[in-house]
């Protein structure tokens, strides 16, 4: 192949583990320095090159956003994949941000489906009143198994990605995935014309999006702070 293009950090580590020559565009969530992937951003070197949108650092910035739809909730859940490489970074931010706020928190590790429901089960026998998913793409990939259950507890939750609001999230804060992987498109056409993908600057994404999903704040009897919808990116009816 000319290139290859990889959307998550396993699958960037394992193209970079089997090529050293073949160009590699990453778009992931993680810091591709700590990864393993490159060296430095400004001058990646060797084969790869691409967006990172540091996903995996914004969970205690979700932890206050959901705190501050739901003030009076003592004990928020927490979904966490045990697999990812960034699994104790996230909970050691959550962990942090929880003593911050002066809420508990009760994290459940999920890496299968039926980790998914035991711990959606586990939240509502400890009486969580509100509920973070985690960043991983795992979890991005089951969006129904961790959308459903919070429906069905009619507790709050917040999610990494716009797309879990679409598909009936309370809420969600993080990057765009579309705008980070259009500019991935850049990074393609132009290795594809001759440059040197260890001479492209990696990019950290800028574009965030918190989105609000109103149809479901109805549909759970949740009222929406005003000034939390004040400062959504989209607000979705």
């Amino acid at each position: 192949v000319s290139i290859i293009l990889t959307g998550t950090t396993a699958g960037t580590v394992a193209a970079k583990r089997v090529t050293s020559t073949v160009p590699i565009v990453f778009v992931i969530g993680a810091d591709p320095i700590k990864a393993g992937l490159v060296t430095q951003l400004n001058h990646p070197g060797a084969n790869l090159t691409g967006i990172s949108f540091f996903t995996n650092q914004m969970e205690s910035k979700r932890l206050g956003l959901l705190h501050e739809l739901a003030p009076k909730v003592e004990l928020i859940g927490v979904l966490l994949n045990p697999n990812n490489p960034f699994f104790e970074n996230q909970l050691k931010d959550l962990n942090e941000a929880s003593r911050t706020l002066g809420v508990k928190i009760q994290v459940e590790r999920a890496s299968k489906d039926d980790d998914i429901a035991n711990a959606f089960k586990a939240f509502a026998q400890q009486g969580a009143g509100a509920v973070l998913v985690g960043a991983d793409p795992y979890f991005n990939s089951r969006r129904s198994l961790v959308i459903d259950p919070a429906a069905q507890l009619r507790i709050p939750a917040i999610y990494e990605w716009r797309e879990f609001a679409e598909a009936g999230g309370l809420m969600s804060y993080g990057t765009s995935l579309t705008d980070s992987f259009r500019q991935s498109g850049g990074f393609v056409a132009r290795i594809l014309k001759g440059e040197n993908p260890g001479d492209l600057p990696v990019v950290q994404s800028t574009k965030f999006e918190f989105v609000i999903n109103l149809k479901t704040a109805r549909r759970l009897d949740i009222a929406v702070p005003p000034g939390l919808s004040a400062r959504a990116d989209d607000i979705l009816e």
